[in-house]
């Protein structure tokens, strides 16, 4: 906005900038302002999201707290005035249940003729694809949704057959190798999650996302982004492109400025123009909306090796039970119980069981994705698993990507147990990992407000005891839990057992005979 541009008579400037424009014409006395109807509504929408009229979902309404409502008026707000945005609240306060709030709006709406009847598209780590079908299934069963997996093939095939009115997911991975079947398309929204995977502009993973064609775009993270300019250009890039210019320009009138030469204009002036297109709360943000903990199970899904290991010794232990009489079954109860632990191994890592394993873990994949979420998001943790041999395989993970952990096991001294207790509460160390039998009551690590069950203790209990260890008197955050399943698999299983026997399932999983001779073939 030059003198030079202004002296010509006609300006044409890009919707994205009326916010921004608003502002700096307010108090300016050197131009006479006159504002039509649309932008002077446009505007007033924007200041009044809270005041909207757009209605949340009727079946989510009384499922979403009133902070993640206002965060769909929010999202709702910018699709209508064909603006993107980041939704940044911190972890655990439900960034994917708003994002399908208004993924059912937008439903709702094509299917009474009110909208172009359209796909959409998600896009997150591997890790959450399945995690995003299952909560999309869980929030709002109506909305179809279109796994985006497989051979290169295949994955063409699911694309290309795809419906309107669809929600395809994929990982990054998979969308940069897809990325031309994509372009045949136009998307409705355009969701991208741990929007961190595109902050470095320069990777085929942020180029990939940005040549997606999409009527409106949202980035979700809860990592801050507040110092790291560079990347959040990139981000807006995918969401607005050309919003904060060019990425040289862009870095000569802010990030220089701001990094080098602590210009306070320059960091104002980007606040000003990001400001209505990032919307983050904290925990205590919405302290009084919040129950004490906040829980969330995390569902990963295996690949091909780990779903082979896994599938074979489910069939080994259905023929052995097959070919046994009521009477032999009785007398096995310690076999079941071994391979019933060895299929639970498998879920947390094949190479548990099988000392020459070189496939993938996706749990242990997924966990180490949430724990640097949660560092980024400047939070510390406790991570509890049954199995010492799995915190073995984390702590090897941890150190090669050069994070801090403290670890007690059942070997670790009582007087050991209590130094590393006061060291984790009064230091930085972001990670505690902790073997459950050993760490799972006489602890006090209020400095954690994040716990990670690998491997959840089904005896309810036990496992409420274990997060205690952060979620106790001397908090003063709100503590997010985290339970990482395998998909279709006896974790699953046993979850639901849980409500109907839950006898059966703290025998199975704490590997106490106690009443195991109540369980049946069909158990």
């Amino acid at each position: 906005l030059t003198e030079t541009n202004l002296k010509k008579g006609t300006l044409i400037v890009p919707k994205y900038r009326a916010m921004y424009l608003d502002a700096a014409l307010k108090n300016n006395q050197l131009l006479s302002i006159e504002k039509n109807k649309e932008f002077k509504g446009m505007v007033r929408n924007m200041k009044t999201i809270e005041d909207s009229d757009y209605e949340v979902p009727e079946a989510l309404n009384s499922i979403m707290r009133s902070y993640q409502k206002n965060g769909f008026l929010w999202l709702k707000t910018l699709r209508e005035n064909g603006f993107g945005g980041i939704l940044a609240d911190d972890m655990g306060l439900g960034k994917t249940l708003q994002a399908i709030s208004l993924l059912t709006a937008e439903q709702q709406e094509m299917q009474a003729g009110e909208k172009e009847l359209r796909r959409s598209l998600i896009v997150c780590p591997a890790s959450l694809v399945y995690n995003w079908q299952k909560e999309i299934t869980r929030f709002a069963p109506q909305l179809k949704t279109v796994i985006v997996a497989g051979s290169v093939p295949d994955r063409a095939s699911i694309i290309r057959h795809s419906k309107e009115g669809e929600i395809l997911i994929t990982s990054y991975d998979l969308l940069k190798r897809d990325a031309e079947v994509y372009q045949k398309f136009v998307f409705a929204i355009q969701v991208i999650d741990e929007a961190q995977y595109i902050k470095n502009h320069t990777t085929a993973a942020a180029k990939s996302v940005k040549v997606i064609h999409s009527q409106t775009r949202y980035a979700l993270t809860g990592t801050p982004i507040e110092n790291r300019l560079s990347e959040l250009w990139s981000i807006f890039d995918y969401l607005m492109p050309g919003f904060l210019y060019g990425y040289d320009s862009f870095k000569k009138k802010f990030e220089t400025p701001i990094v080098k030469n602590d210009d306070e204009s320059a960091m104002t002036r980007l606040q000003k123009m990001v400001s209505s297109f990032i919307l983050r709360r904290l925990k205590e943000d919405v302290l009084k909306d919040l129950p004490e903990k906040l829980e969330e199970v995390r569902y990963v899904k295996f690949e091909d090796a780990q779903q082979k290991l896994y599938d074979a010794q489910v069939v080994h232990m259905k023929e052995k039970i097959a070919q046994q009489d009521e009477g032999e079954f009785n007398k096995s109860k310690l076999w079941i119980l071994a391979e019933l632990t060895k299929l639970r191994q498998i879920c947390c890592s094949p190479s548990l069981c099988f000392e020459n394993y070189r496939g993938e873990s996706a749990k242990a994949e997924s966990c180490m994705q949430l724990i640097q979420s949660a560092i980024d998001g400047g939070h510390r943790m406790l991570l509890f698993s049954q199995f010492t041999s799995m915190l073995a395989l984390l702590q090897a993970a941890l150190e090669k990507e050069g994070i801090p952990y403290y670890i007690i096991t059942g070997e670790t001294s009582k007087q050991k147990r209590q130094e590393l207790v006061k060291q984790f509460n009064s230091d930085t160390t972001p990670v505690f990992l902790i073997s459950l039998k050993a760490g799972g009551v006489g602890l006090n690590l209020t400095g954690a407000d994040v716990v990670i069950h690998y491997d959840p203790w089904w005896n309810q209990a036990v496992q409420n005891q274990a997060t205690d260890r952060a979620h106790r008197i001397g908090q003063t955050k709100k503590v997010t839990v985290y339970k990482l399943i395998a998909r279709n698999t006896i974790e699953e299983k046993i979850q639901k057992l849980q409500e109907a026997k839950q006898d059966l399932a703290e025998q199975i999983i704490s590997g106490d005979m106690g009443q195991l001779s109540g369980m049946s073939r069909g158990d």
